[in-house]
C-alpha cells in the first residue's frame, strides 16, 4: 500500500519533471518567442496559460512534497547511505537541494497568489549575494560554486554509470529505452550544473554576484562554443530528457518513509 509520504515524494518528482520540461521548451523555442530558459521563467510561463495560477499552485504543492522528500533523504537517511563522512557529504548535497527547491516552491506559491510574472534576478545571483554578505563570504561563495561543479560531475557520472538503478525498480535491461533516456537526461543536467558552478565560483573571486549565471546563462555560453548551435540543441533537448527522467522516478523510485530512529543511527561516528 502506498503511504501518504510516498505520494508526496512521487508528486515532487513529477512537479520537478514539469519544471524541466518547461525549461527545455523555453530553451528550444527561445529563438522564436524570447524568454530565458531557467526555473523561475519556466514557472512564470505557466501564468500565461489557461488556469495558469491553478497550475502554478499545483506545481508549488508538488515541489513542497519534493522538499519533504529531500529532507527525509538528508536528515533521516531515507536512502540508507549509512554512517560515515561520505554519507554525510551526500546528504549535505541533498539538504542543499531541499533548500533550493524550497525557494522555488515559495516563488511558485507567491506568484500563483499574486499573479505577478515579474522575475527579477535569478536565484543564483540572489544566493551569491547572500553568501558574499556573510563573514568570509568570498570563500563561502567559492565553496558553494565548487559544490555545484562537483554535483554536476556526480550527476553526469550517475547517468553514465547507471548508478541511478540502485534506487529505481526500473524494468528492462541496461540499454532499454528508459535507461537510455535517464542517461541522456542526467548527463545534460550534470553538464549544465557544472557550468553554473563555474560561473558561481567566478562570481566569488570577482566579488560580483551578477556573474553567478543561471541555467539560461550556461546554455548561452554553450551556444558560443564551436558547433555551439548543435551543442545547444543537444543539451536543451537533454533537459527535456531530464524532465522525463523525473517522471520515471515518480513511477519507479524506491521511497522509504523516514524515521527518527534511522536519523539518529545514521549520524557520523
Amino acid at each position: 500500500m502506498t503511504s501518504k509520504f510516498e505520494w508526496l515524494a512521487r508528486a515532487g518528482y513529477a512537479a520537478r519533471g514539469v519544471v524541466f520540461l518547461l525549461i527545455s521548451g523555453l530553451a528550444l523555442f527561445s529563438s522564436f518567442g524570447g524568454g530565458r530558459p531557467d526555473t523561475r521563467n519556466a514557472l512564470d510561463s505557466l501564468l500565461q496559460q489557461p488556469f495558469g495560477r491553478i497550475w502554478l499552485g499545483l506545481i508549488g504543492l508538488g515541489l513542497a512534497g519534493f522538499v519533504a522528500w529531500r529532507l527525509a533523504q538528508s536528515l533521516a537517511d531515507a536512502d540508507n547511505h549509512g554512517p560515515g563522512w561520505k554519507s554525510v557529504a551526500i546528504r549535505a548535497a541533498l539538504f542543499g537541494s531541499a533548500a533550493t527547491y524550497a525557494g522555488l516552491a515559495v516563488y511558485a506559491f507567491a506568484h500563483a497568489l499574486a499573479n505577478d510574472s515579474g522575475g527579477g534576478g535569478n536565484g543564483e545571483e540572489s544566493m551569491a549575494a547572500w553568501a558574499m554578505s556573510q563573514p568570509f563570504g568570498r570563500f563561502l561563495a567559492a565553496a558553494i560554486g565548487l559544490g555545484f561543479v562537483i554535483g554536476g560531475c556526480v550527476t553526469a557520472y550517475k547517468g553514465f554509470s547507471q548508478r541511478f538503478r540502485r534506487y529505481l525498480k526500473l524494468p528492462g535491461d541496461r540499454n532499454g529505452p528508459l535507461a537510455l533516456l535517464s542517461i541522456y537526461g542526467l548527463a545534460a543536467r550534470g553538464v549544465l550544473f557544472a557550468i553554473v558552478g563555474i560561473f558561481f565560483t567566478y562570481a566569488a573571486f570577482s566579488l560580483d554576484p551578477q556573474q553567478a549565471g543561471s541555467t539560461a546563462d550556461a546554455l548561452e555560453w554553450i551556444r558560443q562554443l564551436p558547433f555551439g548551435a548543435f551543442l545547444y540543441l543537444v543539451v536543451a533537448a537533454g533537459l527535456a530528457a531530464f524532465g522525463l527522467y523525473n517522471f520515471v522516478e515518480a513511477r519507479y523510485r524506491i521511497v522509504d518513509a523516514p524515521t527518527l530512529e534511522k536519523a539518529r543511527h545514521s549520524l557520523p561516528v
